[in-house]
């Protein structure tokens, strides 16, 4: 049997909600197309802006093989445009919405070619030179009674890029997701975390040779953002961040006042005296001062920060749209005025698809104890309510009376102080009441700890399924690890996760499913 692929509604805070309700200031972002005209015009704008030479200039930071290089090579020369998301490394590829960012990606650039008929390449950014070791050195398996947390050590000091800090043996990890996975029926993900995730690798290196792996095969190409060909590109813009970095300052400082006039938290916060690029000179990644900027010469260790790598993105590629989570979209809002500030084009967002993925043993336990998958999001609510509908009913029952008989007894003698000592019956009751009351309540735990230990299968059913859908109280997509999913159930899974994905493609696109259809018979005829 093969899991319940369930779409879900893309969540976040309020900033994020809004740009998808479409309630959002429309200066904050760059437009997004409605209907297959207004992408042909959108594409054919950034086709005719870029240079016709980004493919090759960028060609080694691809190093793109297979189907990803095919459609690469016909977005390339100004045919065509690009696709992106991206994600930081994580450990083992990361939680799931790195597999669903991949896939919407796929599925955005599939359904904008078949409706407009121009050539477009899915990318996936790998933010190697980013620095945060605690999101890249862990990750989540699901187990039998709950979620496991797999961890690695750091080897050098904190602070270095994820493109120079070193992997190590991190082989008992590898044998722990392994064992997770169980019954496998699609080795191949497992195949290329052993190929890759070695001490010779970095943890940067290990995640993108790992993808490339993965996605190259679907069509997706993923680029270094550390490799010295992307930063060579994206150098300009760089230089030019530094030069007009009190400008963007004082552009960011505007927008994040309109953020919080209307009533959002800013996604990044502002810190003062500093501009958008980091430097590695020191061996850390530092961002360099403002009042050094402009007199800063540009060197190859330097990089943008968060806000300003969309902007360096849109710069050296010809990307037609970012797609990505609820934080990236409330900080694109922050990112506009950057490429004002810096004269380049506005990088442009829209939601990737989310998902929540329900296992067929995961699907019996719900069906068995009555649950929804939201009932799990609490991390003990269930397991007490469990517990205490095994607790013998007269047992409650007597409980509730007991309770019952205390309140109206100590009322009683609350009213009998009160005559007797002038009105301070509570006063002098109410320690009594909250004591009596605590020691009844310590009495029902002990009854319900007690249920939850007799009843232990069932317990252990329950932490299944939470380790599975909301392992240590985070959303499945936010922590759970998707290779040993994949290894389970194969192409089968991942190919359920692609309807899905053009679905929600479907409707950025505009274009109807019956339309796409017709799109999609016209190019295989044309194929054949």
């Amino acid at each position: 049997m093969n899991p319940r692929v369930i779409t879900q509604p893309l969540t976040g805070n309020p900033l994020a909600a809004a740009v998808i309700s479409g309630s959002a200031p429309e200066s904050w972002y760059e437009k997004i197309p409605k209907g297959s005209e207004s992408w042909r015009e959108r594409l054919d704008t950034v086709r005719s802006d870029a240079n016709d030479d980004w493919l090759a200039k960028l060609s080694s930071a691809f190093d793109a093989t297979g189907r990803a290089k095919e459609r690469l090579d016909a977005s390339g020369g100004g045919r065509g445009v690009v696709v992106t998301t991206g994600q930081q490394p994580g450990l083992f590829g990361g939680p799931v919405y790195t597999l669903s960012k991949a896939l919407s990606v796929l599925a955005l650039a599939d359904a904008l070619q078949r409706s407009t008929g121009i050539p477009v390449a899915p990318v996936f950014w790998a933010a190697t030179d980013d620095t945060d070791f605690k999101e890249a050195s862990s990750t989540v398996v699901g187990t039998v009674g709950g979620a496991q947390l797999l961890r690695m050590d750091h080897l050098e000091p904190l602070g270095r890029t994820m493109a120079s800090m070193p992997l190590g043996d991190i082989a008992a990890q590898l044998e722990a997701l392994t064992r997770a996975a169980g019954s496998t029926i699609d080795t191949t993900p497992l195949e290329l975390l052993e190929q890759f995730y070695t001490p010779q690798h970095t943890v940067g290196s290990a995640y993108v040779a790992f993808l490339r792996g993965l996605f190259e095969p679907l069509g997706i190409a993923v680029i270094d953002a550390s490799h010295p060909a992307t930063r060579a590109a994206a150098r300009p813009l760089l230089a030019d961040a530094l030069t007009k970095a009190a400008e963007i300052a004082t552009r960011i400082s505007e927008r994040n006042r309109e953020i919080e006039q209307a009533g959002m938290a800013t996604q990044v916060q502002d810190v003062a005296g500093l501009s958008l690029v980091f430097s590695s000179a020191s061996g850390g990644r530092k961002r360099v001062p403002i009042k050094a900027a402009a007199k800063q010469s540009i060197t190859d260790d330097m990089g943008p920060n968060v806000l300003l790598r969309p902007v360096v993105e849109r710069a050296i590629l010809p990307t037609a749209t970012y797609i990505g989570g609820p934080a990236e979209i409330a900080y694109f809002a922050q990112v506009t005025p950057i490429a004002d500030a810096l004269g380049v084009a506005r990088p442009g967002i829209v939601p990737r698809w989310s998902c929540m993925i329900i296992e067929p043993h995961v699907d019996k336990i719900l069906e068995k104890l009555y649950l929804l998958p939201e009932d799990l999001r609490d991390p003990h609510e269930v397991e007490t309510r469990m517990a205490r509908a095994r607790v013998p009913k007269a047992i409650l029952e007597e409980l509730d009376v007991t309770r019952s008989v205390l309140d109206e007894r100590l009322d009683a003698l609350s009213s009998a102080v009160d005559e007797a000592q002038a009105g301070i019956g509570a006063a002098v009751t109410g320690g009594l009441r909250a004591n009596l009351t605590r020691r009844l309540d310590r009495f029902e735990r002990r009854l319900i700890a007690g249920a939850k230990k007799k009843h232990a299968d069932i317990m252990t059913e329950i932490g299944t399924a939470r380790g599975s859908l909301y392992p240590f109280g985070k959303h499945q997509e936010r922590a759970l690890n998707f290779v040993p999913l994949l290894a389970r159930y194969g192409p089968a899974l991942r190919d359920e996760m692609l309807e899905e994905a053009s679905r929600h493609a479907m409707r950025l696109v505009g274009a109807s499913p019956v339309a796409e259809a017709r799109q999609e018979a016209v190019s295989m005829r044309g194929r054949s």
